[in-house]
């Protein structure tokens, strides 16, 4: 088992997975619904932050949809990955940040969210099997979105 961060010296393997999650960054800044539903198992689990609580693989008309509802690139920029590799099977987790611009209202978007991905190599390929991306909420009895912290 070999354990990395984007920081460091990766081997040939980690050097793949974090390769993958630069084609998240990649498939969302060019809204590419196909390229970015090519990156997961088709029965990947998918913990998202829009509704349902869970989504099973990634539905490419409701992605493309969710593109749609940007102005210009959709930044999606991954942070402090951590990325542990045993033979097949990937887990990495870490920080990305948002940045776009909502077409309602024409205002920009800033957050930071937490992300855990697990990756499944089968022929050679790493594809997503298992996605969760979150946002913490301040426990003051409001539930507001603490979308003002930072790394």
């Amino acid at each position: 088992m070999a354990t990395a961060t984007m920081q460091t010296d990766v081997s040939k393997d980690q050097a793949e997975v974090l390769a993958v999650i630069d084609q998240l960054r990649k498939t969302n800044h060019d809204k590419d619904a196909a390229g970015f539903a090519a990156l997961f198992a088709a029965d990947a689990a998918d913990y998202n932050l829009a509704p349902p609580l869970s989504h099973l693989g990634i539905d490419r008309r409701e992605k493309q949809a969710w593109f749609d509802s940007w102005d210009g690139p959709v930044e999606v920029e991954a942070h402090d990955f951590e990325v542990t590799v045993s033979g097949d099977v990937a887990f990495c987790h870490g920080f990305m940040h948002m940045k776009a611009t909502a077409k309602a209202g024409a205002r920009l978007v800033s957050f930071w969210m937490r992300s855990t991905l697990h990756l499944k190599r089968e022929a050679g390929q790493w594809r997503i099997t298992h996605s969760h991306t979150s946002v913490p909420f301040y426990m003051d009895g409001s539930l507001r979105p603490a979308f003002d912290l930072q790394p």
